[in-house]
C-alpha cells in the first residue's frame, strides 16, 4: 500500500493544456489494452489520479486521465506490480466542445512513470486528441491524434 499511496500523492506530474468534463468511460476494476510497446499486454485499474469521490461511486477515467493501474498480461517483470498509466482511447462516446460525439474501437492505455514520461518508445492505434494535449510525451510518441 506504500506504493499505492506514493503514486497517489505524488505531484510530480507534468501535466500541460486543461482537462475539459468527459462522459467518463472506465470505472475501478476496467480492463484495457496496453497500446505501447513495454511488453504488457493489458491494464487493470487499481485507481483514478485526482478524484475526489462521492459516498457509492466508483471511481472512472476517461481519455486523458492518469490510472494506478497493475499489468495482468505481459512480460513476468511487469506484472504484479502497481504503476501509473494513462488512457488514450475509450468506448464510451463522449461529446466535444464543437458538439460532435466521438469513441473508440476499444479501451486502451500506456504506463507512464509519475512524471508523464512513458515506459515504451512507440504507440499502436489512435490516441485521442483530450490525451494528447495534456501530455506531450504520449502526443508525440502516437502515429495519429483523433
Amino acid at each position: 500500500t506504500n506504493v499505492i499511496s506514493l503514486i497517489l500523492c505524488s505531484s510530480l506530474v507534468s501535466v500541460s493544456g486543461t482537462k475539459y468534463r468527459m462522459t467518463l468511460g472506465l470505472p475501478v476494476g476496467a480492463v484495457m489494452n496496453c497500446a505501447d510497446n513495454s511488453g504488457a499486454k493489458n491494464l487493470y485499474v487499481i485507481a483514478v489520479r485526482n478524484i475526489k469521490g462521492r459516498l457509492n461511486r466508483l471511481p472512472a477515467a476517461g481519455c486523458g486521465d492518469m490510472i494506478v493501474a497493475t499489468v495482468k498480461k505481459g512480460k513476468p517483470e511487469l506484472r504484479k506490480k502497481v504503476m501509473a498509466a494513462v488512457v488514450i482511447r475509450q468506448r464510451k462516446a463522449w461529446r466535444r466542445r464543437d458538439g460532435v460525439f466521438l469513441y473508440f474501437e476499444d479501451n486502451a492505455g500506456v504506463i507512464v512513470n509519475p512524471k508523464g514520461e512513458m515506459k515504451g518508445s512507440a504507440i499502436t492505434g489512435p490516441v485521442a486528441k483530450e490525451c494528447a494535449d495534456l501530455w506531450p510525451r504520449i502526443a508525440s510518441a502516437s502515429g495519429t491524434v483523433v
